[in-house]
């Protein structure tokens, strides 16, 4: 992805998650992917595939289960 489409996807996380510290980054040797981050924290990838012209965008993120609240 170009530095215009990393910005792009950064700035619509940020609007959708109302969250200014989410930041978007190029992945080292990857050109179909980006990583994202929460401040200094890396939170998941997003994925572009394009299709019949058409392209769109995957995030993946895990959560571990030792980050989870214990008792709700």
């Amino acid at each position: 992805m170009d530095k215009q489409e990393v910005k792009r996807l950064e700035k619509y996380l940020r609007d959708t998650f109302r969250l200014d510290t989410i930041h978007v980054s190029a992945r080292p040797q990857k050109s179909d992917s980006v990583e994202v981050s929460i401040g200094d924290e890396f939170i998941g990838v997003i994925f572009r595939d394009e299709d019949e012209g058409e392209v769109s965008y995957a995030f993946q993120m895990a959560i571990l289960d030792i980050d989870l609240p214990e008792n709700i």
